[in-house]
């Protein structure tokens, strides 16, 4: 699985935003850009689970770019984290928004501790912003 962002050129830059992290970055090349994203992920991945992990940049057609991590759980609980905070949501609300009685069962997904299928993180996604679409693809 990845997650979908965008690149393109604006002015003198490249910028390249990826939604589902909350985050974008911008480079005076494209390289620096999708270099920079790069390192946007895996220093959100370290200072939220102090962990490291491989992040890949893949480019596609329309200014579309995939990052895939080599720990995929990792990545998604990241999503669910910033998308969670963006929304400024609690772990309760996002449980309750689920129909869930504990919300220990939703942080496990937050904590990278359950695999996550593509259905159940839609699902979230759409607990946590019901506007929000689902920026992730299959790699």
């Amino acid at each position: 699985m990845e997650l979908e962002g965008r690149i393109w050129k604006e002015g003198k830059y490249w910028i390249v935003e990826v939604p589902s992290l909350d985050v974008s970055t911008q480079g005076k090349i494209k390289k620096e850009a999708l270099v920079m994203i790069k390192d946007a992920v895996l220093e959100l991945v370290y200072s939220y689970y102090k962990k490291k992990c491989n992040i890949k940049i893949n480019e596609y057609k329309n200014k579309v770019i995939g990052i895939v991590a080599s720990d995929k759980k990792l990545l998604l609980s990241l999503s669910l984290r910033r998308q969670r905070e963006k929304e400024s949501l609690t772990i309760r609300e996002v449980s309750k928004r689920l129909g869930s009685k504990s919300p220990n069962a939703y942080y496990q997904y937050e904590r990278g501790q359950i695999n996550l299928s593509l259905d159940q993180y839609e699902k979230i996604i759409k607990a946590i912003n019901p506007s929000q679409n689902c920026l992730l693809g299959l790699a």
